[in-house]
């Protein structure tokens, strides 16, 4: 057994043990099942902090593990990225499945200054639905629902998870802070659906979490119209549920973990529960990202221009991602 350290910026380190996978060696028969996930198991959580597009810290004092997206180029879910997020999914549950009691929370934010996410990776989708590749379009919604499914049930790890908006969280940027149990957003940070521009709705995940958490209703307007929403409104709604004032985010999110840190247990078997009361399947989540797909292949070339000149707008901004703090 070997223990890594992981280590925060402003906590001290503390080691954490998990098995590393055996030697690779040509076997002489095919290994057992057994042996299989341990090595895989290995691997992942051995991948865990050395994540191209995620900054990966774990914090002593609040047993909480924080992550920063640092996507390469525009502030999207762009493939390798998402690979990222899939690799950093089994690195948490390889490292802490064992030890469930060292992990209580999961942060996840952006270093992005002013965006969270900006959301779907334009480019592969314009390309995808030029070429008319419905496979590759199905592929990348099936890949975000399965990202998305995950973190709604907090990878099946008794831990709270918390979505940390320091800015603008839009169309499948805001999908993926909604799968969080708690979001936190700085005052001055922009949210909404902004899809329908260009004849598309967020097709993965945002009607099932919306509707179920503030009704249909609203979550039709907000798709329909493509408003675009400030934080405070999001929290009246119920959408957000704590607001920092900018650049506060951080501090903001340290002290819902401090004042609830008794509350962990309490806390944690709520979300469950409402996981629970309102389920949503990723055979739901799939079955809507064949009707997105559909309708990608259903857009017009006037649509496909608008969707070009958001694109041409996301290149023209320099995006450079703050320092670790």
């Amino acid at each position: 057994m070997q223990s890594i350290a992981l280590s925060h910026a402003s906590v001290p380190s503390r080691a954490i043990s998990w098995p590393l996978p055996i030697a690779l060696k040509e076997p002489a028969a095919p290994p057992t099942d057994a042996k299989l996930l341990d090595l895989m198991k290995g691997a992942a959580a051995r991948r865990l902090f050395k994540l191209e597009q995620l900054e990966v810290n774990w914090d002593e004092q609040a047993n909480a593990l924080w992550t920063f997206m640092r996507p390469r180029g525009r502030p999207s879910y762009n493939l390798e990225l998402l690979e990222d997020i899939h690799a950093l999914q089994r690195g948490i549950v390889a490292a802490f499945e064992d030890q469930p009691n060292e992990l209580h929370y999961l942060v996840a934010g952006s270093r992005t200054p002013g965006v969270f996410s900006l959301g779907g990776d334009l480019h592969h989708f314009l390309d995808r639905i030029q070429q008319r590749d419905r496979h590759a379009l199905v592929d990348y919604g099936e890949s975000c629902v399965r990202v998305l499914h995950r973190f709604l049930n907090a990878l099946d790890l008794p831990i709270i998870t918390i979505g940390l908006a320091q800015g603008d969280a839009l169309g499948g940027g805001f999908e993926s802070l909604l799968s969080f149990n708690v979001i936190i957003a700085e005052r001055g940070a922009k949210f909404g659906f902004p899809e329908t521009m260009f004849g598309l709705f967020p097709g993965m995940g945002a009607y099932s979490i919306v509707s179920r958490r503030v009704g249909v209703a609203f979550a039709e307007e907000m798709m329909l119209s493509g408003r675009i929403y400030s934080a405070d409104e999001m929290k009246e709604v119920g959408l957000v549920h704590v607001v920092a004032e900018p650049g506060q985010g951080v501090a903001a999110a340290r002290d819902y973990m401090q004042r609830n840190h008794r509350r962990h247990v309490g806390a944690r078997a709520v979300y469950k529960v409402s996981h629970g009361v309102n389920p949503i399947t990723l055979a739901e989540l799939d079955r809507i990202v064949q009707i997105w797909a559909d309708a990608c292949l259903q857009l017009r070339d006037r649509d496909l221009k608008v969707m070009q000149r958001l694109l041409a707008a996301q290149n023209k901004l320099q995006y450079t991602a703050q320092a670790a703090e």
